[in-house]
This record gives C-alpha cells, sequence and structure tokens, in this order.
C-alpha cells in the first residue's frame, strides 16, 4: 500500500518507555502477522519515517503496533503523545519473516521483539496451532498479552536481558516438521538467538529473522 493517512485509535502503556499504538486499517491495507509498516510524521517541520513490526494478530479493522520509546529520541515520544483521532502516515507492509499459516509456531524476541512475537503466537492459536515465546528483556513488557497467551496454552518463556538462552530454547523447540521459528530483536539479540537456536539442536538457516537495527 502506498502511503496512506490514518487515524489513532487508542494510544496505551504496555510496560517501562513502551507503548502500544492502535491504528485504523485503511481500505487497501492487508498485512500477517510479523510483517512491519513504515510511519511518517512531521516533527519540527520536518518529515520523519521509522520502522515498527505488527503486534496484532490481525488487522481487521484496526491493528497494532509496539514502540519503545526512547525519552531523548525524536520519533518515539512524538508517537507517545498522540491522541484517539490524531492521524498518521503509513506505508507497508514490508518484511517476509512473518506467520503463514504454519501449525507451530516457535518466537525467540529480545526488546520490542515481543511485539511480533505475541501477535504471532495469538494468531497462531487463534487458526487452532500450538506456539511458544521466549523473550529476553531487562524490563518486560506486554505483561498482560504474555500471561493470557500462557493461560490459553501458549509456552512462554521471559528472560533477564544477559540470561542465556540455550536451555529454554531447548525447552520450548518441538523439532517437528511443521514447526516455525522466528526470531525478531537488535542485532546484539539475534547474534545471541540464532546461537542458541543452533546449540538448542535447531536450525537457525531455516528460521525467518527480522533485524530491528
Amino acid at each position: 500500500m502506498e502511503p496512506t493517512r490514518t487515524r489513532i485509535r487508542a494510544v496505551r502503556d504496555v510496560g517501562p518507555d513502551a507503548i502500544a499504538l492502535d491504528l485504523e486499517t485503511p481500505e487497501e491495507f492487508d498485512a500477517r502477522p510479523g510483517q512491519f509498516v513504515k510511519l511518517s510524521l512531521d516533527v519540527d517541520g520536518e518529515r520523519l519515517s521509522r520502522f515498527y513490526t505488527l503486534s496484532s494478530p490481525g488487522v481487521e479493522g484496526e491493528f497494532e503496533i509496539t514502540v519503545a520509546v526512547d525519552p531523548d529520541g525524536d520519533v518515539g515520544p512524538k508517537l507517545a503523545s498522540l491522541e484517539p483521532d490524531d492521524t498518521i502516515v503509513v506505508a507497508g507492509p514490508f518484511g517476509n519473516a512473518y506467520y503463514e499459516d504454519e501449525s507451530r509456531t516457535t518466537v525467540l524476541a529480545g526488546g520490542p521483539g515481543v511485539g511480533p512475537a505475541i501477535g504471532i503466537a495469538e494468531r497462531t492459536l487463534a487458526d487452532g496451532g500450538d506456539s511458544a515465546v521466549v523473550y529476553r528483556d531487562d524490563d518486560p513488557i506486554h505483561d498482560e498479552r504474555l500471561t493470557a497467551l500462557d493461560e490459553a496454552g501458549a509456552v512462554i518463556t521471559v528472560l533477564d536481558g544477559d540470561e542465556p538462552m540455550t536451555d529454554a530454547v531447548a525447552d520450548v523447540l518441538a523439532g517437528t516438521p511443521d514447526e516455525q521459528v522466528l526470531v525478531y530483536g537488535f542485532a546484539d539479540f539475534l547474534d545471541a538467538a540464532t546461537d542458541a537456536l543452533q546449540a538448542a539442536g535447531g536450525d537457525p538457516d531455516r528460521a525467518k529473522v527480522e533485524n530491528f537495527g
């Protein structure tokens, strides 16, 4: 979809320095859990754009993105200050690391990568599949949705920011042909996650990986 102005439905605090934005779905927009969009807005007379991955299980009517807010950043604080009925320009979706109706998803997430992780896990369960999430962060966010996923039957593991991952990954890997592993986070997390995946007996080359920068 070409850049299109859409409406903010809600801005919600989801944890330390993190918000979720609910956006009205433009008429021509369609996306899968795990894909990302480009948001553009004017800041002090300059048009700035950033990419954010969907954190909702679907896009019917509205969709959600999760934003890590750096108090000294140019865009995050501006997004956090938006209110319902404000508008923003959205384009996309982009990316190839997304849910494609796999019957088993295992998602490794660092920092704001928990956004797509919960969206994918929710969608997998809704479609009748199984899902597991290993999430590593010093200040976890989206506690309510992680708890709901755990209660719904997903396997949820939350680790401290510097905690080794191999054992946790080994515990959740199903090792079945229908399992799809997805990895979301910044570059240092991706290195740790793919190393842990290999050490746990998984295949990093089969994983769908999204680098947040």
